[in-house]
């Protein structure tokens, strides 16, 4: 008797809690690190409520770097672009752009024409 493999589905299971990948937590407890120097700040400053406040927001931003894709949005051009990527993904191409102080230089290929009769 033959052994046939029967497909299952697999996208879950790099998942840590349901909603972390490997990459969104990294990105989060960066985000919380960060958040933490204002915890600290705010801490001193007797308003710890406003510090954790501050770390959970910076956790979130970290996860939705670590998260999200660029949506496409019609009217936007450079969303058209890069529409579908991973927006951490996007931000360190254009964090590497600027470091290298790169320009682009575009071409107009199109010939003027005048008016000779």
């Amino acid at each position: 008797m033959g052994t046939y493999n029967l497909p299952r589905n697999v996208k879950g299971e790099g998942r840590i809690l349901f909603i972390f990948t490997t990459k969104s937590l990294i990105y989060s407890a960066i985000g919380a690190g960060v958040g933490l120097i204002f915890y600290l700040i705010f801490k001193i400053m007797k308003i710890g409520l406003v510090g954790v406040i501050s770390v959970a927001f910076c956790a979130l931003i970290g996860y939705g770097i670590g998260m999200l894709k660029v949506p496409n949005i019609g009217f936007l051009k450079a969303t058209k672009v890069v529409a579908g990527e991973n927006l951490d993904d996007v931000i360190k191409r254009a964090v590497k752009f600027k470091q290298k102080k790169n320009k682009i230089y575009i071409y107009d290929d199109k010939e003027e024409r005048t008016n000779d009769k």
